[in-house]
């Protein structure tokens, strides 16, 4: 696509903020005007529209992406949205564990034990760990439990959580990440410890490590925007 515009503006109706180019309100692909809750992700909105390239393409604009998201999706489907992502949670790679060699097991539990008991701590649930890859059955208050927490999370905050999570395959991480408790760039090496042990063992891959990138470059975005949502 190419750019049209000279200028981004943020702009306010009510309690909700939007973009406007050259005055032109910036829409989502149903036609809705793009309106955020907050001005501080408003104005992060309107300053990648600022910096887009002459010729650019949605991927240049990840907040915007997220927030249509936010807008289009996720507010039309929210009861689904959760209920797909306490799946994760039922299932977390948090709670798969290598049964050797001796430096896995404790690499992995050096990273992940503190969480499973830091979501325990926090809110009140927590995740049975197996051996292997056999499905373990969690306790069954737990899904119930897990719904309600996401469930405090506005559409905004779901729909970074429905990029994060996915991408970690683990919902605590996920969950830490959204509390300020950890950084992007800690959850991204909790969650890709086993491949990166793997890849020490054996030597790198390019496609693998590209893969790598890209998961960690989305998760620092959505950390960003679940950031702004709160400012």
């Amino acid at each position: 696509m190419k750019r049209f515009w000279q200028n981004a503006l943020v702009t306010q109706a009510g309690e909700k903020f939007g973009v406007q180019l050259d005055g032109r309100p910036v829409k989502l692909p149903s036609g809705k005007m793009l309106a955020v809750p907050g001005k501080a992700l408003a104005a992060a909105i309107a300053q990648e529209w600022a910096a887009a390239a002459q010729n650019f393409t949605p991927d240049d604009l990840p907040l915007t992406r997220l927030a249509s998201t936010a807008q289009e999706r996720v507010a039309a489907h929210r009861d689904d949205i959760i209920s797909q992502l306490a799946g994760y949670g039922m299932n977390d790679l948090l709670c798969y564990r290598a049964e050797a060699p001796e430096s896995l097991v404790s690499r992995q539990s050096e990273a992940w034990d503190k969480w499973i008991v830091w979501a325990n701590d926090k809110h009140g649930f927590c995740l049975l760990t197996t051996i292997g890859l056999m499905p373990v059955n969690q306790l069954p208050w737990t899904r119930e439990r897990l719904l309600q927490i996401l469930g405090g999370f506005n559409d905004y905050e779901l729909a970074a959580l429905g990029v994060i999570v996915p991408a970690l395959g683990s919902l605590i991480l996920g969950l830490a990440l959204a509390a300020g408790e950890v950084s992007a760039a800690e959850v991204c090496a909790a969650a890709l410890l086993d491949e990166l042990w793997q890849e020490a063992q054996w030597g790198a891959d390019d496609e693998a490590a590209l893969r790598r990138a890209k998961i960690i470059e989305d998760v620092a975005i959505c950390a960003d925007f679940m950031a702004l949502c709160g400012a």
